[in-house]
């Protein structure tokens, strides 16, 4: 079987500096007794957005999956990095959601504004952090709409061989949505 080797393509990203709301743990802390991963932390890598889907994800993760000693990567793509009206609003709600992943789990957050494509530049991301799971919500359309336009969840899903990715369903999932 031979091997299809795919073109790596450079991509823009700028690091979103956070507040920085942890405390210095000093080395010698209780967490010396915890061994491995525990003691090491996992990473988790979330997708947002400014959608409802991507909040109720972001909230199922800090509730579900995180613990102290891990450390959330919030990865928010966009068309342009270097615009600055998109790059501040980006910056505004990736602050606010270090806020509350450290008020709610106390958890470390690293924050990243990608540029390009959705589902490729989360692909990126995890291939280049090796997180312990991929966490994004749906955008919540219907089943056909999805059919015919495709899905950024779906697409991860089927192309992130990194890390397991968890898809989190809408708060309203349970119910029919009108197409």
């Amino acid at each position: 079987m031979d091997r299809v080797e795919e073109e790596v393509e450079e991509y823009g990203w700028k690091e979103v500096v956070l507040p920085n709301l942890i405390p210095v743990i000093p080395e010698h802390s209780g967490l010396d007794r915890e061994t491995g991963e525990r003691r090491r932390g996992r990473d988790i890598l979330i997708s947002i957005d400014h959608g409802p889907n991507s909040k109720h994800a972001f909230d199922w993760a800090l509730i579900h999956l995180c613990r102290l000693a891990d450390t959330l990567h919030l990865v928010h793509a966009v068309s342009n990095v270097n615009n600055p009206l998109i790059y501040e609003t980006s910056q505004t709600l990736l602050e606010k959601l270090a806020v509350e992943a450290f008020q709610v789990a106390m958890v470390k957050t690293v924050a990243r504004i990608v540029e390009g494509d959705v589902g490729k530049a989360i692909c990126r991301e995890a291939e280049r952090l090796k997180p312990a799971a991929v966490v994004m919500g749906t955008r919540g359309r219907g089943i056909i709409q999805s059919v015919l336009q495709g899905s950024v969840s779906e697409y991860v899903f089927h192309n992130c061989k990194s890390a397991p990715v968890i898809i989190v369903p809408s708060k309203d999932a349970g119910e029919e949505s009108v197409i």
